[in-house]
């Protein structure tokens, strides 16, 4: 499912609601998320799961064409831990 899609089923759930709203609601719930991320924070949605920040160290790679060593640099990935909700729906429980 794509944003726009997750826009119009939401709006399609809530008529009373105009669909520049949903968006508007859509756009603000990912723009927090990204926001607390990019604090460091960790974002739990209960059932769903957790969203967290975890750092990764510098390291010397390989460059896979030449063999060259590289360095590559320390950087923060985004992780994403499944809740105990959603894990049992996608096992069929």
């Amino acid at each position: 499912m794509i944003r726009s899609e997750l826009v119009q089923k939401i709006a399609d759930e809530n008529p009373h609601l105009y669909q520049r709203d949903v968006e508007r609601i859509v756009s603000t719930v990912f723009d927090e998320i990204i926001d607390a991320m990019a604090s460091g924070n960790r974002v739990e949605l209960r059932g769903f799961g957790a969203f967290s920040v975890k750092r990764r160290d510098a390291r010397t790679g390989r460059n896979p064409r030449t063999g060259e060593s590289v360095a590559v640099d320390e950087k923060h990935v985004p992780f994403f831990k499944t809740g105990k909700l959603l894990r049992d729906r996608l096992n069929g429980g």
